[in-house]
């Protein structure tokens, strides 16, 4: 699969956590070697009663459960949104080797807005990174889900 189809199978997972209402989110995790989609989750926070239930934490939770391992160096990740700090770090501490997301998010995001975690020189591990892959429909399912809220 090409990241873009990747990055659209996240997309789904984003609309199955709006139609539970939460905050739609989609996280995979892929081996690149072999294509295989090693973990997938969606935002669970409300639902689990977990501030930490944020999709690419449940999905580097899951790929480390089934790898075996605590660390995910040659592993890929597509996010639907631009990753908060928390989830920054954690994107970090797994040592995922490059991750892609879609929409930014000035407000909460991590990346290339607010902190900015991987510029910080405390920052271990540098994952490389693209956005904007299926940015305006990433972007339109938060706005639509938050519109609904209002």
């Amino acid at each position: 699969m090409q990241p873009y189809e990747y990055m659209k199978k996240a997309l789904e997972l984003a609309k199955q956590a709006a139609a539970e209402d939460e905050v739609p989110v989609g996280a995979i995790v892929v081996d690149p070697q072999t294509g295989e989609i090693v973990a997938s989750a969606y935002n669970q926070s409300a639902h689990n009663g977990d501030a930490t239930s944020h999709a690419e934490i449940s999905a580097i939770r899951q790929a480390c459960t089934k790898l075996g391992t605590t660390r995910l160096w040659d592993m890929e990740m597509y996010v639907t949104l631009e990753p908060c700090t928390m989830c920054a770090a954690a994107i970090s501490f797994a040592r995922i080797k490059k991750f892609y997301f879609g929409a930014t998010d000035a407000k909460g995001g991590a990346v290339i807005s607010g902190v900015k975690f991987y510029d910080s020189p405390t920052c271990h591990h540098r994952p490389e990174y693209e956005y904007g892959l299926c940015a305006e429909e990433c972007g339109q399912i938060l706005k639509d889900f938050f519109k609904k809220k209002r």
